[in-house]
């Protein structure tokens, strides 16, 4: 099928070696501005497959994000903050990346061309129609990805994909697509670029929208994040001080006591009684 693969244009820009530092950070910077134009086109798409993701958590289903190469990393990126963000288990947004984790640091030769590991690694976590799944691949032609949503599809298990080119193969597999057209990159067919960055911003669209969805949040705050550091303790204090109005001691007191800033609120009446 013929269809427009616009991240593989010819950049707008030429004689890239010949600019100064100055030229080529101002015209890097000059094409990521038209990012955020580009996804608030696909807004509506993004509403869609986040209506479907909401209830399917909600009913003990899960989010896996598939993907290959730069797109496979930052699904997997999203997924793992999700549980020191909102507190929510590893095994509720899991990323899943063709080769594997050694291929979060590596790139591993040929693994996006596999048309069955795809469904291999979603099946090794005992893929249901309970879940959702959603393929991540800027130029819409990875096999690993493509596959593997065909399988889903196949198994009653809701698709969306994130991708950069309109009318490719996975955008017309996935029952939910998402397509965020950002035109040539500044380095002709460096999808990390502009469509890497699309593809981050619509993740943590469909993550942080999801978790307020299933009321990971308070007002404005990370109220169930883990306090995996002292930096998100310092935080934490700072919401049970403003929130209780009591001192620094005893809100870290009752922070490291219950373990999160919604447990400490919650509990502050047992305390004073």
């Amino acid at each position: 099928m013929n269809f427009t693969k616009t991240t593989e244009q010819d950049s707008n820009y030429n004689h890239l070696e010949k600019m100064s530092i100055h030229e080529l950070l101002v015209n890097i910077n000059t094409e990521d501005k038209t990012v955020p134009l580009a996804v608030e086109k696909s807004l509506p798409q993004i509403e869609h497959l986040v209506e479907k993701i909401v209830p399917k958590l909600k009913n003990g289903g899960r989010l896996f994000y598939i993907g290959a190469g730069t797109s496979g990393r930052l699904g997997v990126l999203d997924a793992s903050e999700c549980p020191p963000t909102f507190g929510v288990s590893y095994d509720l947004v899991i990323g899943l990346i063709a080769g594997g984790d050694i291929a979060i640091r590596k790139a591993v030769e040929f693994a996006e061309d596999s048309t069955e590991q795809g469904w291999k690694d979603l099946q090794a976590y005992k893929i249901s129609d309970k879940d959702v799944v959603i393929g991540i691949a800027a130029s819409g032609t990875t096999p690993y990805v493509i596959a593997a949503l065909e399988k889903c599809n196949e198994n009653n298990i809701i698709t969306g994909c994130i991708t950069c080119n309109d009318k490719s193969p996975l955008a017309l597999t996935a029952k939910f697509p998402i397509v965020v057209i950002v035109g040539p990159e500044f380095v002709t067919g460096s999808s990390r670029m502009k469509a890497g960055t699309a593809q981050k911003l619509v993740l943590n669209m469909i993550s942080t929208t999801t978790m307020i969805q299933l009321g990971k949040i308070k007002g404005n705050k990370m109220v169930d994040m883990q306090l995996s550091n002292d930096k998100l303790v310092d935080r934490g204090v700072k919401m049970v001080m403003s929130e209780l109005d009591i001192d620094e001691s005893l809100a870290k007191e009752l922070l490291l006591k219950y373990g999160n800033v919604r447990n400490t609120i919650n509990n502050y009446p047992l305390e004073r009684k």
